[in-house]
């Protein structure tokens, strides 16, 4: 569905409208009123901001759209969200067992020093998962997850049962 935008002096007024809508309010589209195009919120790579969550209109080759304002991160803002991945990954429960993981610096995310094996569907459906073992340095299957409510133990390299104390 088309859209137009209100515009006075060469500005935007208020939002842009349906066609249909103006047609029949006004019988046809006022010469004030230019085509605009709606563009979606990009997703900020990596390391970008997104300036704000509200477009801004402006006139791009002769038709109003949205425009986002989509920046790289400053060096202090890259070294800020590095070391809070770092932080939050060396601060989980049991952390001792990644301490060999790093940060790849390109995805700004933690990675082991052996790569993942493709998930075992038929392991998963059995119950046995693969996990990154800290103690062996590589990638492990655990024992058979039992029924219930469980949580696994990375240096015991077992289920236990999580006991809720209310």
């Amino acid at each position: 569905m088309n859209l137009y935008i209100e515009t006075e002096n060469n500005q935007t007024k208020n939002h842009p409208a349906f066609e249909d809508n103006i047609i029949q309010a006004f019988g046809e589209i006022p010469e004030h009123w230019e085509p605009f195009i709606r563009v979606a919120q990009p997703v900020p790579g990596v390391y970008q901001i997104l300036e704000s969550n509200d477009p801004v209109y402006a006139k791009v080759d002769g038709v109003w759209k949205d425009t986002w304002n989509l920046r790289d991160m400053t060096a202090e803002e890259k070294t800020t969200a590095q070391l809070a991945v770092i932080t939050a990954f060396n601060t989980r429960d049991q952390a001792s067992n990644w301490s060999a993981w790093t940060l790849n610096e390109a995805t700004c995310s933690m990675v082991p020093p052996i790569a993942r094996p493709e998930i075992d569907q038929v392991k998963v459906n059995a119950g046995i998962l693969t996990f990154w073992c800290g103690a062996d340095g590589n990638w492990k299957d655990t024992p058979v997850r039992p029924e219930g409510n469980y949580k696994f133990d990375f240096i015991a390299w077992d289920w236990v049962l999580v006991v809720n104390d209310a």
